[in-house]
């Protein structure tokens, strides 16, 4: 059982920071994640983590499963992204090769 309370303080105090760079890509795959799965929302985390991974000069810091779990998120939240998913499909279209990129990685990717 989630506490909806908890999440809403959790995505007050995300939203207000002036930056989100402070926050690893795991802490904010972790915490989309974590909304999703607790079956609560806060369109207003999910534009703030959007508009955070859009603006980044690149991705090379994520892992395939930050970028997998951000984008799942979204998608299973209902919060439509387009230009992360964007950023995200660039950054794996210019990559050499996948070969980080396990099968769930690639599924959750082309799910959302």
């Amino acid at each position: 059982e989630s506490h909806p309370m908890l999440f809403s303080k959790i995505a007050d105090h995300i939203v207000a920071l002036e930056s989100l760079r402070e926050f690893e890509p795991q802490a904010i795959a972790n915490i989309v994640w974590a909304f999703v799965k607790a079956g609560e929302s806060d369109p207003r985390l999910f534009e703030r983590v959007a508009v955070h991974t859009v603006a980044l000069d690149n991705l090379h810091s994520f892992k395939p499963q930050h970028l997998a779990n951000i984008v799942w998120a979204c998608a299973k939240a209902e919060e439509s992204q387009p230009r992360l998913f964007r950023k995200v499909a660039d950054h794996i279209l210019a990559l050499d090769n996948l070969r980080l990129f396990n099968a769930q990685d690639c599924s959750n990717i082309l799910w959302a």
